[in-house]
């Protein structure tokens, strides 16, 4: 056994089981979870920014909506701009005259040929005012088309694509572009990952059945406005239209159709959501510091407390006087603060009551020793004066008693002494197994009933400390064993050397150590003898000195079963001295 690795339970402090839980949570894990709630913010943002796109679209639409009914109020009652046919076909003498602005009743002579050229010249004409009508109200962003009844298209003017705009980018000498910069680069980037942005390179081609099946046209030729969203042919854009009827009288001639992207409007949008997402990572990362940092404070505080307030109690549960008062957070005026100074009060009393303890047992021993002499020195003088016979056993017994108690409080006594004794006590480099050599020579004669058997090596092993004490130390081990050890079995004394160490072991056959007490054997007044109403009167205080003696040596004591479970074996773990 090695002596790094002798470390007995009874000198460390007592471990406080924690409480079993399924998961358990750091200061900052749990200031993180509280941040998480910031995340409110952002998802109020973006409902926001869903509002005001959802508003923003209502706007295209309506604006839409009144461009195509302009359109068609410039096309109300005239009819006969919305015919076309696939064959040209003669114009009634009614359509020649409108179409001539010629006088009721008045004809011209025409030959088919004319007649059909002169048609189809009219029809060119129509669409062309049609399509003039159309580019004075479109616009760069919106197109707009004009269907008759048959939903054949008449005309059509202006483009869903924006126009690209070539921008000539600077470059340094490298012929490296730094019309941006390399952190604007890389939050664009990022930006466009995460946010889709709009595009001006998709299908704006009319499909058919947009024509045929088209809602909003189809509700225009029943005579109402109406207005639609749909995705673009390849769906890379999003497309908002308006219809509104084109009337002749009381019936619809044709529709008009304004249509416009919806890439303005998510242009915004995506504007708003990059704001949003750089103003979100920035309180993030913010609020991420801060809480790091107080976290980090914090707990660094409550750390340095514990280990202040851990270090306030030696490994034998003794207060240390140089700690009477926490200097961790004591003038601090939060709750830590009041946690200080609530530690420092609770151990400012605890130190009270502990000197009041270490001093009751040498009080108690000079207060009484007056009113035992008295009782002493009363029953010798009975005994000179005469006693009856029938009174001589109450003496006895009065005696005996006396000197029961006196033992007591010479062993109490004896307790008191050696920790003072242990503050003034001299070193000197000793040969600890002459030591124990003597001391078992003197057992052998001191307990005639018992077998002592010892072992230890030929050379000599030096340690530096009170050969006395060690002798005290070893007296009260082999007091102990033989209370409890077997008359027919040997005691056994061993000294050995591991590691630097020189180890002490005592070992008695008998009862096992109890496990009520296991853990403080090695306190003051623990024992626990059974059917021991006629022996000498024992404190506990045996196996404390021991304790006592062997930590003034720098050493560790321990005690455990024998390996079968039939004994008791303590072992003393002791620091060789350095030779230099």
């Amino acid at each position: 056994m090695s002596c790094r690795t002798l470390r007995t339970p009874f000198l460390c402090n007592p471990v406080i089981k924690k409480p079993t839980l399924f998961f358990s949570l750091s200061l900052r894990t749990k200031l993180a979870l509280v941040a998480l709630s910031l995340l409110a913010l952002p998802w109020v943002g973006y409902r926001y920014v869903k509002e005001m796109e959802r508003f923003l679209l209502e706007g295209q639409q309506q604006a839409l909506l009144s461009t195509a009914n302009a359109v068609a109020t410039a096309l109300h009652e005239r009819p006969q701009l919305m015919r076309l046919s696939e064959t040209r076909r003669p114009l009634t003498p009614e359509e020649r005259a409108a179409a001539l602005a010629l006088s009721p009743g008045e004809s011209v002579e025409m030959t088919p040929t004319e007649i059909a050229r002169e048609s189809a010249a009219i029809e060119e004409k129509a669409v062309a005012e049609v399509q003039a009508i159309l580019r004075g109200l479109e616009r760069s962003t919106s197109r707009i088309w004009v269907v008759n009844r048959e939903l054949k298209l008449v005309a059509l003017a202006g483009s869903l694509k924006r126009p690209t705009i070539d921008k000539t980018q600077e470059k340094t000498k490298d012929g490296e572009d730094k019309s941006e910069a390399l952190p604007t680069r890389g939050w664009n980037a990022l930006s466009n990952f995460i946010l889709p942005r709009p595009v001006e390179d998709f299908d704006d081609a009319i499909q058919a059945d947009v024509l045929a099946n088209g809602s909003e046209v189809t509700k225009a030729m029943l005579g109402a406005p109406a207005t639609r969203l749909r995705n673009s042919p390849d769906s890379r854009a999003v497309i908002a239209s308006a219809a509104y009827p084109i009337w002749s009288h009381d019936t619809v001639v044709g529709a008009v159709v304004v249509e416009e992207t919806t890439n303005s409007i998510l242009s915004v949008r995506s504007h708003a959501l990059e704001r949003l997402l750089l103003v979100t990572l920035t309180v993030f990362a913010l609020a991420a510091v801060l809480l790091l940092g107080f976290a980090s404070r914090l707990s660094t505080r409550i750390r340095r407390l514990r280990d202040e307030a851990e270090s306030a109690v030696d490994a034998d549960g003794r207060l240390n006087n140089q700690l009477m008062r926490l200097v961790t957070a004591s003038n601090s005026g939060d709750e830590i603060g009041d946690l200080s100074r609530s530690f420092s009060a609770v151990l400012q009393k605890l130190s009270q009551h502990h000197g009041y303890l270490e001093s009751l047992a040498g009080r108690l021993s000079h207060e009484l020793r007056t009113p035992i002499a008295v009782v002493r020195s009363s029953l010798e003088n009975l005994r000179m004066n005469g006693v009856a016979d029938n009174q001589l056993v109450y003496v006895e017994r009065a005696e005996e008693g006396l000197l029961r108690l006196t033992k007591i409080f010479a062993r109490m006594s004896e307790a008191t002494r050696l920790e003072q004794s242990l503050q003034t006590e001299a070193r000197e480099n000793f040969d600890v197994a002459k030591v124990l050599q003597a001391c078992v020579q003197g057992y052998m004669l001191a307990y005639p009933a018992l077998i002592f058997e010892y072992s230890a090596p030929d050379q000599a092993i030096n340690l530096y400390g009170s050969p006395d004490l060690i002798a005290q130390m070893l007296d009260k081990l082999v007091a102990n064993a033989a209370d409890f050890t077997r008359a027919d079995r040997p005691i056994q004394i061993g000294l050995t050397v591991n590691e630097g160490c020189a180890e002490l072991c005592v070992a008695n056959q008998g009862p096992v150590l109890p496990e009520a007490i296991r853990d403080r054997l090695f306190d003051s007044m623990i024992s626990e003898r059974i059917d021991r109403s006629d022996a000498e009167p024992h404190l506990g205080l045996g196996l404390y000195i021991a304790k006592q003696i062997a930590v003034f040596h720098v050493g560790t004591i321990s005690a455990r079963n024998l390996p079968d479970s039939n004994g008791v074996m303590v072992v003393v773990s002791l620091p060789l001295t350095v030779s230099s």
